[in-house]
């Protein structure tokens, strides 16, 4: 998929075209896949350009690269102000997504990788919109289980970790759904390839824990804050795979994804194959607060301009 790219780059603490952003072959990362990245959402409401949780995602990008002693030789302040300006810079005036990422460089093929590795750091920018249909989308379990802390650690947002959700979303899309779904190693419900996964039953609010490999994800914890803010009661707790069919609304989150709703699991309907009411007034929640509607939130929003 080609994306729209704007016209500049940030690149080791200058700006660039993007068409000039160039690394070498012998790049470590593109050998083993030492590479970290964030996505992150920004959105524009016709007046002002408002950046969701930046300071939460610019925090998990240093830490993803510490399990691998992989260093991040900016700091959080310069690497949110080159968030920041790489939307000013290309003057950005619709909603969309950034992508940060650091990796290890010119490192030969030595697998000893130490914090003394030469990295570098890079940030582009693209216009977009909704990843999935906002009406709902298919979903089924696939046969690959999501890796463990028992191999490489799951909370390290590391682009070697995204081969398992490739091989899973391939494996989903053969058997004609639009998502997979991942178990863990205990064969309990993980989460999908680049998203969280939230239940509803019983009128509970129900995600995994980080201990069936779910990622610590920025959204997802959102939706934990808002729906007790609601006064819904939100439990984390291990969800076992037949519960899915059984569950009265499903619905997955992620940067990319934002709020998205699943109305069939493993060609079973979810409920009446809609949306359900909880699914629905969590994706209200998150466009009020990402738009500035809703003040309350207000400080998980960074204003570009």
């Amino acid at each position: 998929m080609k994306l729209p790219l704007s016209k500049y780059v940030w690149f080791d603490g200058k700006y660039s075209l993007t068409k000039k952003a160039t690394i070498p072959i012998t790049t470590h990362a593109i050998h083993y896949g030492t590479s970290i990245f964030e996505g992150i959402r920004a959105y524009w409401n016709g007046e002002n350009l408002n950046i969701f949780r930046l300071d939460e995602h610019v925090k998990r990008f240093r830490k993803s690269g510490q399990f691998y002693d992989i260093s991040l030789n900016f700091s959080d302040q310069e690497i949110s102000d080159a968030v920041i300006g790489i939307c000013k810079k290309n003057k950005i005036k619709e909603s969309c997504y950034i992508r940060p990422f650091y990796f290890v460089g010119d490192y030969g093929i030595s697998l000893h990788v130490t914090k003394s590795a030469p990295t570098n750091v890079a940030i582009f920018t693209f216009p977009f919109g909704d990843l999935f249909d906002k009406n709902g989308i298919t979903a089924g379990v696939v046969s690959w289980r999501k890796f463990s802390d028992m191999s490489t650690p799951p909370q390290a947002k590391m682009g070697g970790n995204y081969l398992n959700s490739i091989i899973a979303t391939q494996e989903a899309k053969r058997n004609g759904v639009d998502e997979a779904i991942l178990l863990d190693h205990n064969g309990n419900v993980s989460e999908a390839p680049g998203e969280n996964i939230f239940i509803v039953r019983n009128n509970q609010l129900i995600t995994p824990p980080l201990s069936s490999s779910a990622l610590e994800g920025i959204t997802r914890d959102a939706i934990i804050k808002i729906g007790k803010d609601l006064d819904i009661d939100v439990v984390e707790r291990e969800i076992t795979r037949s519960e899915l069919i059984i569950s009265d609304e499903i619905f997955l989150t992620g940067t990319a994804a934002e709020i998205t709703p699943i109305i069939s699991m493993d060609a079973v309907k979810i409920n009446d194959g809609k949306p359900g009411d909880v699914t629905k007034k969590m994706m209200q929640e998150y466009t009020n607060i990402v738009m500035r509607k809703n003040q309350d939130y207000v400080h998980w929003l960074t204003e570009a301009y």
